[in-house]
């Protein structure tokens, strides 16, 4: 793909109405433990459903041609040629949304059909549809420094005739609806919510105007190893009750460090340098001790350290 770095290509009415070109890096959530509260009126805040997709900027082209940039930089639109085909024919040139690429099967949300061929998917009957949640520009004009509340309503009106596969995520203002999608929606293959401020211009990179809240399941395993000294761990090497072992993320903090060194300590079984096939330089604990983890819904990520079995919640 052609274009400028960072926060893409930007010019001004030239090219039919294409001003915005890839690549464009994208507005990231940080994650947040919980769904925030929303303000009186006038609401500031817009809860929106996170979907488990590829998320993909969608760019309109000239001659029809489309664009549908990963967050690597990567065009899409060769192994999605159904969703490319219904932007180039449903949307002018000119046209740039941020939206994440949904596969379905059997009546929720399927990240794995996402990985299978185009072709895979159309034998089995797997539809995939574009949720567009935002909109950077339209023709002729960039509107990333518009308020998301001014964004969102372009983006209803760009979309109002386009119809399936391409749809406009299921948003609210109201704090308890979103809760309830929250609570309910998750059998249906939803992550979660994503709570943006209604005032944010679209900016890349991550940021705390938009906060990410995801389901998370507790789970117990083995402390079986150490990433890093043994008098301060990064991280915890760790098996689960299926047998597959994973290192824990994000990093353990100074705390937890001190409390894990001083438990495996406590254990009197010591450590022994190794390497793991997988995993790299570890220090294999001899008395592996049980853990808690919290292990993020979706594909996204390792699980993260809790605490040690036996202490209190």
């Amino acid at each position: 793909m052609s274009g400028g770095r960072g926060g893409g290509n930007g010019r001004n009415g030239e090219d039919g109405g294409v001003v915005l070109r890839p690549p464009v890096d994208v507005m990231r959530p940080r994650a947040a433990e919980a769904i925030p509260g929303q303000a009186p009126p006038p609401r500031e805040l817009q809860y929106s459903l996170k979907l488990d997709g590829f998320r993909a900027l969608a760019f309109v082209l000239e001659g029809g041609r489309v664009v549908l940039q990963s967050r690597s930089r990567r065009d899409l639109s060769p192994e999605f040629p159904d969703i490319a085909a219904a932007l180039a024919d449903r949307l002018p040139p000119g046209i740039v949304l941020d939206g994440e690429l949904c596969a379905y099967r059997e009546g929720r949300l399927s990240f794995t059909d996402l990985l299978r061929s185009h072709a895979d998917r159309v034998r089995t009957g797997v539809p995939v549809s574009y949720i567009a949640f935002d909109l950077l520009a339209v023709p002729g004009r960039d509107v990333r420094a518009l308020p998301l509340r001014d964004r969102w309503e372009l983006l209803g009106t760009a979309l109002s005739g386009a119809g399936p596969p391409l749809q406009r995520v299921l948003a609210t203002e109201d704090e308890e609806t979103a809760r309830a999608w929250f609570r309910d929606l998750r059998d249906a293959g939803v992550e979660g919510v994503v709570a943006k401020a209604m005032g944010s211009a679209y900016r890349s990179g991550s940021t705390w105007s938009w906060r990410k809240v995801r389901h998370s399941e507790t789970v117990d395993a083995e402390l079986i190893g150490l990433v890093g000294p043994a008098a301060r761990p990064r991280a915890l090497l760790v098996r689960l009750p299926d047998g597959r072992t994973l290192t824990t993320t994000p990093r353990l903090t100074a705390a937890q460090a001190r409390q894990v060194a001083a438990r495996v300590a406590e254990t009197g079984g010591g450590v022994t340098a190794e390497t793991d096939p997988e995993h790299g330089p570890v220090l294999r604990i001899a008395r592996p001790p049980a853990v808690e983890l919290r292990r993020i819904a979706g594909r996204h990520g390792s699980p993260s350290f809790v605490r040690f079995r036996g202490e209190g919640v």
